[in-house]
């Protein structure tokens, strides 16, 4: 039940056991507000008093949830759970809802509706070769909507600098204690008004400084199918060994939000693709990529187009 559990809302093990937490302590306290606002009004215990304490309840719920949320670090999955209550009940319509997503998503990233469409400027994050920065460069290289804007990488003379270079694109290097316990370079990118980040095989961690700044507005592609095979240490040919290993008969990539914990945000595209009995990291890691270059750039354009 548990693992099912884990699977529909896509959180690890321990963000499960913080919002397990979060239903128990937030559902005891909305029995206790509820029995107070019953004798603060004084309402007889005849009648119609049960009826009238579930609609007390049911009122007082969704505020007790979310502010016990916050401590737990779980505000985001709260609002959002609620939100689909909301949705499946009736309070809000699909094209109401549809239009407040976009909004806000477009309110986000510096965009209104009424100036007509204005570049947004993404910042491409990675720490080796770079080939998807390569091919998430060249999807947009004519686009009037969507500017790359400039590459960050963590380690100095990676071949994705190369490749910024060669296509004119501002290029940063940064310093491990500046990304993490300083700034995290917020100010160089209001500087440069990016408005979205897009992680390319970055294999550090990305600080809650960043994310506070960014929210929603950090995605990053993971070489197998969440929420399997994912956590820290899992990336590269180490993800393609752990499927191997594990007998895997299909593998493929993951495209999600960025949140505090390693490979949890809100996933947004899944492809998948066989493994074969035959296959080594190597020969699997080809056939990922293929789908990493066909899904990411398309992905990223339909996310910013809407």
């Amino acid at each position: 039940m548990l693992q099912r559990l884990q699977q529909k809302w896509k959180v690890n093990a321990f963000q499960l056991f913080l919002i397990l937490c979060t239903f128990a302590i937030g559902g005891s306290l909305t029995g206790i507000a509820g029995k107070k606002l019953m004798n603060l009004f004084q309402i007889d215990q005849r009648g119609l008093w049960l009826l009238i304490y579930i609609i007390v309840v049911t009122l007082v719920w969704p505020f007790a949830v979310m502010l016990i949320s916050v401590p737990f670090g779980q505000y985001r999955f709260f609002a959002g759970y609620l939100a689909k209550m909301g949705r499946r009940i009736g309070l809000a319509g699909k094209r109401v809802q549809q239009d407040t997503e976009k909004t806000k998503f477009n309110n986000n990233l510096g965009l209104s509706q009424g100036k007509g469409k204005e570049m947004i400027h993404i910042a491409i994050f990675a720490s080796g070769a770079g080939s998807n920065a390569k091919k998430i460069i060249d999807h947009f290289k004519n686009s009037d909507q969507i500017n790359i804007s400039l590459v960050v990488c963590n380690k100095p003379g990676a071949g994705v600098l190369a490749i910024a270079t060669n296509e004119n694109i501002p290029s940063l290097v940064i310093d491990k204690d500046q990304f993490f316990r300083g700034d995290a370079y917020t100010g160089v990118f209001m500087e440069k008004k990016i408005g979205f980040i897009v992680l390319a095989g970055f294999l550090w961690k990305i600080p809650d400084k960043l994310i506070e700044v960014f929210p929603g507005k950090i995605i990053n592609i993971h070489p197998a199918i969440l929420p399997g095979f994912g956590g820290k240490g899992m990336y590269g040919n180490y993800v393609h060994e752990a499927v191997i290993a594990a007998n895997e008969k299909e593998s493929g990539i993951t495209i999600h939000f960025v949140d505090g914990h390693y490979d949890n945000g809100d996933i947004i595209f899944q492809a998948k693709c066989p493994v074969y009995e035959n296959d080594t990291a190597v020969t699997l890691a080809e056939r990922i990529h293929m789908l990493e270059h066909e899904h990411y750039p398309r992905v990223i354009e339909k996310l910013l187009s809407k």
